[in-house]
């Protein structure tokens, strides 16, 4: 069972269940792509805790409490002193590459048209390299995308 389909929990023989069972191909792909941003063989200069708190960070943002604690876990396991008070989103970061990356996260999240070239330059400025922005707009991208479908599916739920 992918992650998506058990947080969304339909119930066995409902329309709802109906209607994923005929998605199984995108929900394993969903599943994959978790893996992929989450858990990386190389996680570059964000760690797989670190990505964990800042997933768990952005499922807060979006109000989604059971993709929070998805993500909870995975920072719990992953056992990186400090992380795991990353994932709430009024933690005040006092080293300045962690604060800005997550700064960049939350924008991302809560304003990502917001985003700008001047924010690019702010990250390399406290030495974020270019791979690992572009894994921080794939970590964005990914939660924000789960919370939506999740967001969807709920509705879908509710409707029959």
């Amino acid at each position: 069972m992918t992650l998506i389909e058990t947080l969304v929990s339909a119930r066995p023989g409902s329309a709802l269940a109906e209607a994923m069972e005929k998605r199984t191909e995108i929900l394993r792909l969903s599943e994959a792509a978790h893996d992929a941003v989450l858990l990386p063989r190389d996680p570059g200069g964000l760690s797989h805790g670190f990505r964990a708190a800042l997933a768990a960070r952005m499922a807060r943002h979006n109000h989604n409490i059971a993709l929070a604690s998805h993500y909870d876990t995975l920072v719990a396991r992953a056992d990186e002193p400090g992380t795991a008070l990353l994932a709430e989103p009024d933690t005040n970061v006092a080293d300045p590459r962690t604060a800005e990356i997550v700064r960049h996260a939350d924008r991302l999240t809560v304003a990502p048209r917001d985003a700008t070239r001047a924010h690019i330059e702010a990250l390399r400025q406290v030495r974020v390299t270019d791979a690992d922005i572009v894994r921080l707009a794939e970590l964005a991208a990914f939660v924000n995308y789960q919370v939506r479908v999740l967001a969807g599916l709920k509705l879908l739920g509710e409707m029959r």
